[in-house]
């Protein structure tokens, strides 16, 4: 393989093991806290950068809220999934992908719309299975799309 395909390669799988890594992180510092200190730390301050991290927002492990909000839970859980899933079958790049996220998007924007407009108070089950489509179709777009980048004769259909 050479150089500029195993990037792309390489690439997919970082992002697989990062999309798998970051909600399996946040949910291990949920259930053992005390274990690792440093990397709750290091998992609360990461989850402040990306999410806004209101308590009322998130889901709850012993009283104590995730270091991300119940939308972020949603979207990470399904991006981890969605990830796998991008390595299953062909390396061929997506079809349709502008229209696929249109839709995966449309169930987290009819949520957020919900919630700015003040017509409804959604739960964070709501929230969380809201950003379910969002977050498996990204990533497995994503990792789709990198492995048929990686392909051989890619390059030639988008030089």
């Amino acid at each position: 393989m050479s150089s500029p395909r195993a990037f792309e390669r390489y690439c997919a799988i970082g992002l697989t093991v990062a999309a798998v890594t970051w909600p399996a992180a946040v949910l291990f510092i949920a259930l053992e806290p005390a274990r690792l200190p440093i990397a709750t730390v290091l998992v609360q301050t990461a989850g402040a950068i990306v999410c806004h991290q209101r308590p009322e927002r998130s889901f709850h492990v012993e009283q104590q809220p995730l270091a991300v909000c119940a939308r972020c839970t949603g979207l990470y859980l399904s991006g981890a999934l969605g990830a796998l899933l991008g390595w299953a079958g062909g390396a061929r790049l997506p079809r349709r992908s502008r229209r696929m996220l249109a839709l995966a998007a449309m169930p987290t924007a009819a949520s957020l719309a919900v919630e700015w407009l003040g017509m409804n108070g959604l739960s964070n089950l709501v929230r969380a299975l809201a950003a379910l489509s969002l977050g498996g179709a990204t990533a497995w777009l994503f990792v789709r799309m990198l492995r048929s980048e990686a392909r051989a004769g890619t390059y030639v259909m988008i030089a």
